[in-house]
């Protein structure tokens, strides 16, 4: 009997030990191969080689090497983070937006922001200076409704011919700005406690989801805390692209960016050139940091 060719597939979905390979047009579901299980891990977004056993069934033999790889959510290759906070219901949570930002960073993702909800506008302008701080920072933004279909148009190209991930906290309408893109998904959808404004989560696993436009997006579960990546606290600054661009013009190399004299980002912030609040987010993210570091 002559041999079987391994095929090469991307892993679009896992559950109770099943990997969904979509390759050539179909999708199999397939086991991990013995050894493999004890040398490779297997996430959703890994381009894997596999063997067909059976229609549609399959064993995969190997994980093809990375190009990037994200924690939380768990995503093998994707090239672009699209992080989505709401103009309110739940109101934005900075600190964990900064959080979400610098994950991405460190992985090497391409980043935009997307406030959603603007149908809930309160006064003229609202969305824009909630959007100041990323676009100060070099992020490409977008103010989009998804119940009024507002402004989706431009950000529909941004998930062309890619593989996205849309991060935010609960409720922030992930799953809905999704349906209003694709409406064919039809991904289940829920509503804010009004006891504590939060979203509940409708999301429960990580999966790849095909778009008109030639791209895959994962739709993740939502999140309220995040951990930060493994980097030393004075590389830190430079996962905040406005705060690393300035960092070299600090008087001494080692400068905390705290107290120090001649500190050029704590100029800048007096300046009103960076916005407070990423300044405090970098601040609290340093010293989360430096005691994880103590710890150890």
């Amino acid at each position: 009997m002559p041999a079987v060719e391994p095929r090469q597939g991307l892993v679009t979905r896992a559950l109770g030990g099943f990997f969904f390979v979509a390759s050539a047009g179909k999708t199999y579901r397939c086991t991990a191969k013995g050894v493999l299980k004890q040398r490779a891990e297997i996430i959703v977004g890994d381009r894997v080689t596999f063997i067909e056993t059976e229609p549609m069934r399959g064993v995969i033999d190997d994980v093809l090497p990375r190009r990037t790889r994200l924690l939380r959510p768990p995503v093998a290759n994707a090239t672009k983070a699209v992080v989505i906070f709401a103009i309110n219901k739940p109101p934005p949570n900075y600190m964990l937006i900064d959080r979400i930002l610098v994950q991405a960073e460190a992985a090497g993702l391409n980043i935009i922001i997307c406030l959603n909800k603007i149908d809930l506008i309160e006064r003229a302008g609202q969305d824009q200076e909630l959007l100041i701080p990323y676009r100060s920072a070099g992020y490409r933004t977008y103010s989009v409704s998804s119940k009024t279909r507002a402004n989706l148009e431009p950000l529909r190209d941004e998930f062309k011919d890619c593989i996205s991930v849309l991060a935010g906290q609960s409720g922030v309408g992930k799953s809905s700005l999704l349906n209003a893109l694709e409406p064919g998904l039809e991904l289940a959808t829920g509503k804010i406690s009004s006891r504590t404004l939060r979203g509940r989560h409708t999301t429960r696993r990580v999966e790849l989801l095909s778009l008109a436009t030639g791209g895959l997006v994962a739709d993740t579960p939502g999140f309220s805390t995040l951990s930060l990546p493994d980097v030393e606290p004075e590389e830190l600054v430079y996962l905040f692209p406005e705060l690393g661009a300035i960092a070299p013009y600090c008087r001494f190399a080692d400068c905390r960016h705290e107290t120090e004299p001649h500190c050029a980002i704590l100029a800048a912030v007096g300046a009103g050139e960076v916005a407070a609040s990423r300044f405090q987010s970098y601040l609290s993210m340093a010293a989360e940091l430096r005691e994880l570091r103590r710890k150890w």
